[in-house]
């Protein structure tokens, strides 16, 4: 039993019982018109009508929030940390975008100290726009994610990462091997995996800048360690396909690069996947591997429209989660990257519940990561990451909720109106880490 004190936060309070995607909104979730948070060592204890947990813990210590939602912190599926300096670059599609932007700023982090004021500038973002947990790509060198890991301990984040492999169509400098590439991550993997909160996650970029005997390397290493999480990219960009197939002509498709070289499982975290074909759907959902949905980069780099409705929202769905993406995401705001997938399945003519939207971008990506027992809940026995939400943050939102007439029509107007503005604190670990003054 833990002697750790406890502590309560009291505002509104959102939480998920199910998934929305398979029962009603209304059965999917638990709220609060005046709830309570109780935590303990870092865990959630108790969440309840206010009333009830107070008359249970008749001396807690309460910190109010009022006109305040308390959620569990975002959970980020797809995000580049390197790339933070070229958010907002003009006018590029994907393969022209790495070579004109992405390179070049990641050419940096060869230097310790560049890498360390990168991921420290880089986590501080997270977590003004509510961001507790994230799966990162970090650069082609170790050191890079040595400091994003170093700092994430630090905070007591919860966080998978993993340094990019990438030994062919990249510049010198910014290229390993496949010996090189395995012996780094296996070093990062025996120093970092599972310890504290840290997990560690094998990171080829994407196929055309491995070559087969990397992609075999990172597979070898995968089974040596299989509760490490696998990421990548797939079927983001027509040129980037066609180029796959020309690399890779004896593989029927995209995925099954990855399927050849043992990089199909739970724990593989699919990047975009907007252009699959029907064998690769059925592949992903054969292997209980999942896609992270990243819409504001999708339009931002003119990749395309998920179908979150064929994929998610079906019968026989396919894990999804929800992720900014940055560098070629256009913001650190998970309201931002939810307004836009609420967008794109507009554009596709499916009409976006936001209780879907909101697991997708807590419970949800979490259970892509294989974390949906640890984070992404405001429930007891999660992890006490959490976010406070000011629902007046500004004099148009306060308007507006003069007009709400539920949670979902505050959850909504928040979603497309809000911004880090709205985050007024956040807590990892059951420690208050960021306020907004």
């Amino acid at each position: 039993m833990t002697n750790a004190p406890l502590k309560a936060l009291r505002a509104q309070t959102f939480s998920f019982k199910d998934d929305p995607f398979c029962v009603s909104p209304e059965d999917a979730i638990s709220y609060e018109s005046d709830g309570c948070v109780v935590m303990q060592g870092g865990k959630i204890i108790d969440v309840g009508p206010a009333q009830a947990i107070l008359a249970q813990y008749p001396n807690l210590e309460v910190t109010q929030y009022p006109d305040h939602l308390i959620m569990a912190g975002f959970v980020d599926s797809h995000v580049h940390f390197p790339q933070t300096e070229i958010i907002a670059s003009y006018g590029e599609q994907l393969l022209t975008w790495l070579n004109k932007y992405t390179f070049p700023a990641e050419m940096k982090f060869a230097d310790e100290v560049y890498a360390q004021q990168g991921a420290t500038f880089f986590l501080d973002e997270c977590l003004r726009n509510g961001v507790t947990t994230s799966s990162v790509y970090c650069t082609v060198h170790a050191q890079s994610a040595e400091a994003l890991f170093a700092e994430a301990a630090r905070r007591n984040m919860r966080i998978t990462a993993g340094k990019v492999l990438m030994d062919r169509h990249a510049p010198e400098g910014l290229s390993d091997t496949a010996q090189s590439g395995y012996d780094d991550s296996k070093m990062l993997i025996e120093k970092w995996h599972n310890k504290g909160r840290g997990v560690y996650c094998i990171t080829p970029r994407f196929a055309p800048t491995s070559t087969p005997e990397q992609l075999e390397a990172a597979g070898v290493l995968w089974k040596e360690y299989p509760d490490a999480l696998m990421q990548t990219h797939v079927s983001e960009n027509h040129n980037e396909i066609a180029w796959v197939k020309e690399l890779f002509p004896d593989c029927p498709d995209y995925l099954g690069v990855y399927e050849k070289f043992g990089l199909m499982g739970a724990g593989a975290n699919f990047g975009h996947g907007i252009h699959l074909v029907e064998r690769e759907i059925a592949l992903l959902k054969e292997a209980g591997a999942g896609i992270s949905h990243c819409p504001t980069s999708n339009t931002f780099i003119g990749s395309g429209l998920f179908d979150m409705q064929g994929l998610r929202d079906c019968a026989d769905p396919v894990t999804v989660g929800l992720a900014t993406d940055v560098g070629g995401g256009s913001s650190f705001s998970m309201f931002d990257t939810m307004k836009a997938a609420y967008e794109i399945a507009q554009l596709r003519g499916y009409n976006f519940h936001p209780a879907k939207i909101y697991y997708l971008a807590t419970l949800g990506s979490a259970h892509l990561l294989r974390m949906g027992d640890k984070v992404g809940n405001l429930a007891k026995g999660y992890e006490a990451d959490l976010q406070v939400i000011n629902l007046k943050s500004r004099p148009l939102i306060t308007e507006r909720m003069k007009h709400a007439r539920d949670i979902w029509e505050v959850l909504f107007l928040q979603m497309i109106l809000a911004d880090d503005r709205a985050i007024k604190a956040v807590y990892v670990a059951g420690e208050k880490v960021y306020e907004n003054a």
